[in-house]
């Protein structure tokens, strides 16, 4: 579906270029750059769920799920080849905005070794967000209703984080919710393994989290799938018996 896979790409481009070229200015210039890639990164991922949520929903509707009844298959399959697949379009979607980031100024720092933990991580992340995208669309009856429904709750998770700005900076109650949210885990995570530099003034990451923010990213990515695996699976199994 070239549609959603361009929709994918186009959305993330457009924050990384409207945040690098109109704040970046009053922010720290190449430094916050550098310090927003990384996050967008860790929104893109995140973000692309809602696209899961949308083909979840688009197959149903189409009557594809009556067909694979028919078939000697696993229903495990049908909802990991879904994820899968999707975590195909999240590694396209990353070298776009890795070549988009280039252009706008970032660098990586932290060597291959540091580049090839951060993408990994990037994608463990992406492949979990895929499960949640999944169950969310199997609750939904109609395309109309994925597509609001797959992004009412990513905007608050996504920007209630480190992607834009750093967390030191927030209120103390949203700044507790930040620090444990995964998303600002996994941007802090690409920071690290990226080693791209903040810019002057920005606190660094606090907490227990902020403190181990790879550990916490890969915890926080496995405990999504164990949670949303076997619901997703469990839930399929539900709509596609009726």
């Amino acid at each position: 579906m070239p549609d959603l896979l361009l929709g994918s790409i186009g959305q993330p481009v457009m924050f990384l270029l409207l945040f690098a070229y109109v704040f970046a200015g009053s922010l720290g210039g190449d430094a916050y750059r550098e310090f927003l890639v990384c996050g967008i990164f860790a929104q893109v991922v995140a973000m692309n769920a809602a696209f899961t949520t949308m083909a979840v929903a688009s197959d149903l509707t189409k009557g594809i799920i009556d067909r694979f009844r028919s078939l000697p298959m696993s229903r495990l399959a049908v909802i990991l080849g879904r994820t899968t697949s999707d975590l195909s379009v999240n590694g396209v979607t990353l070298i776009v905005m890795s070549v988009t980031g280039l252009m706008a100024g970032w660098r990586i720092h932290g060597g291959v070794g540091g580049a090839v933990s951060a993408y990994a991580v990037l994608l463990l992340f992406a492949f979990a967000m895929s499960w949640v995208g999944s169950f969310v669309g199997l609750l939904c009856r109609t395309v109309e209703v994925a597509q609001s429904a797959g992004l009412m709750w990513l905007f608050p998770v996504t920007f209630i984080s480190s992607v834009f700005v750093p967390t030191g900076n927030m209120p103390a109650a949203i700044r507790v919710i930040a620090e444990w949210n995964p998303v600002t885990a996994v941007a802090d995570t690409s920071r690290e393994l990226f080693a791209s530099t903040a810019p002057p003034g920005f606190p660094p990451p606090g907490g227990w989290p902020g403190e181990r923010p790879v550990l916490y990213a890969v915890l926080s990515s496995v405990a999504i799938i164990a949670l949303f695996a076997p619901l997703t699976v469990s839930r399929y199994r539900r709509v596609a018996s009726r």
